[in-house]
């Protein structure tokens, strides 16, 4: 099954920011477009802004006048879903209530030929139950676009349980024909990405509710060790504390409240009080004008240990020992290998964060994971009350003289980028066991919708299979409420490398 045709009519229902944008993707990738709007006179105006913004791609350089000229030729508002008829594929994206959804989806059943392509935008409401209101249910795909659609590449292509393979398959061919990095996806809450980003928030959230840390220098450690491009407050802040919310909300309903998908209390109160972000003003930030932004807890200078004493390789950490030598600090290799730490000359341990929390230990400091130890330009560090004070100052110093600079916390287990990574990993491993979407997809749909430095699985190949199971177990003992606790797919997915090809 191939594309659509670029002669056949695409048509577009619903004419909102995400409608316009998925308009302007079809009508310059080839196709005839049609607009209609249930607001009368509101599909006329979406045409006249597509137009504009097809006038500053030529200003852009990327498309040239002719093309735009075509483009808008090939561009006919409609006044009533009669205007339709004829279109091979109908993409609706209308407001988020399954009701007005399956009416909507009915009526153009009365319209369109039953071989043309129906197609929610949802991102919330399941594609199964928006298409079982169909007479021909398998004709019924999702394409969920990510704002703004012109721009950015992912769509998930979401098969609904009644949906027809060559539906699907017809549905991915065209969105990647117009340009798009398409995915395919079971129908399943939240999809690829909606699903499995879940926890980057819902840590975030966590470590502030627990006082573990501020959101300012949780964004950074985030931004700063683990790689990621924005931090979790700011990123809602910028989509919206409601629209996040409510997605969260939706998910972990989706999931009979599910303890993983747990929406943040601290979430609801600010949207509760209408700090909504950056539209309103203020939300985890102040974003008024002249407002200050504020900074990262940052440890004052301290001065690095002569040497460390190197106890096991470090695993994910590894290549920290070759910025410490190479800081001028000497590296004593322990006679016997008691774990993964590094001994410092006051006697503590400095140890990679493994979902242990510094008081159930005389004197020991964690450290977070970090994406790239080289690139990394701050790193996390967490100690408990009765940690000693040398100990603290010599981890805050080691790091120090790595060139980064060190953020202390609470004694938070699994720190920030450690257990927020974890968790990510696991929700892909158990996504692709319960056959929503493979391993490349959901790799690809992280990396392209939510810009995350890594895919889970690239994350875990780069960290070793076990070691998310490992924190995760962790994190499980120290808070048993189920939200830590390891899928059975991680753990299948974890002991499947130490077996040889040939074991039966």
């Amino acid at each position: 099954m191939t594309a659509l045709d670029l002669s056949s009519p695409v048509a577009v229902v619903g004419t909102g920011t995400m409608g316009q944008g998925i308009a302007q993707v079809a009508l310059v990738a080839g196709h005839p477009v049609r607009l209609y709007d249930a607001a009368p006179g509101q599909a006329r105006k979406a045409a006249d802004t597509i137009g504009a913004r097809l006038d500053r791609l030529v200003e852009k350089e990327r498309l040239t006048a002719d093309e735009r000229d075509a483009a808008r030729a090939r561009l006919t508002p409609v006044d009533d879903l009669p205007g339709l008829a004829g279109c091979s594929l109908v993409v609706e994206a209308v407001v988020e209530r399954l009701d007005v959804k399956q009416e909507l989806f009915r009526a153009l059943e009365d319209v369109v030929a039953d071989d043309c392509l129906l197609a929610t935008n949802t991102s919330s409401l399941s594609v199964t139950a928006i298409g079982g209101a169909l007479r021909v249910p398998g004709r019924f795909v999702g394409l969920h676009f990510f704002n703004p659609a012109p721009l950015l590449p992912l769509v998930e292509v979401v098969s609904g349980f009644a949906t027809d393979v060559t539906s699907a398959t017809r549905a991915y061919e065209t969105a990647r024909a117009w340009g798009k990095t398409p995915v395919a996806c079971a129908d399943t809450p939240g999809f690829i990405v909606n699903r499995i980003a879940r926890p980057f928030y819902a840590e975030a959230f966590a470590v502030y509710e627990s006082q573990g840390a501020d959101p300012a220098t949780i964004d950074a450690v985030l931004r700063e060790s683990g790689g990621f491009r924005m931090g979790a407050f700011e990123l809602t802040d910028l989509i919206g504390q409601d629209v996040n919310e409510s997605v969260t909300h939706s998910v972990w309903q989706a999931f009979f409240q599910d303890v993983r998908f747990q929406p943040s209390l601290a979430q609801r109160r600010l949207v509760e009080s209408g700090r909504l972000g950056r539209k309103t003003g203020r939300g985890w930030y102040d974003h008024r004008e002249d407002a200050q932004r504020p900074e990262p807890h940052t440890a004052e200078p301290a001065e690095p240990p002569a040497y460390v004493v190197a106890e096991g390789g470090l695993g994910p950490a590894a290549e920290l020992l070759d910025l410490i030598r190479g800081a001028g600090i000497e590296v004593r290799e322990a006679e016997e290998d008691n774990g993964t730490r590094l001994v410092l000359p006051s006697g503590g341990q400095l140890v990679l964060a493994d979902g242990q929390t510094s008081v159930e230990f005389r004197d020991v400091v964690y450290f977070d994971l970090a994406l790239d130890y080289r690139r990394a330009t701050r790193i996390a560090l967490s100690h408990a009350a009765h940690t000693s004070a040398a100990t603290v100052a010599q981890a805050t110093g080691l790091f120090q003289a790595l060139g980064k600079k060190v953020s202390v916390i609470g004694d938070v287990p699994g720190m920030i980028v450690a257990r927020t990574v974890a968790r990510i990993i696991d929700l892909a491993v158990d996504a692709v066991a319960k056959g929503v979407a493979t391993e490349e997809d959901i790799d690809t749909a992280m990396r392209l919708g939510v810009n995350y430095p890594l895919g889970p699985f690239e994350w875990s190949r780069r960290l070793g299979r076990g070691w998310a199971g490992s924190l995760l177990d962790e994190l499980h003992e120290v808070d048993p409420s189920g939200r830590y606790a390891p899928s059975l797919a991680l753990y299948r997915y974890a002991c499947a490398a130490d077996q040889p090809e040939d074991t039966p």
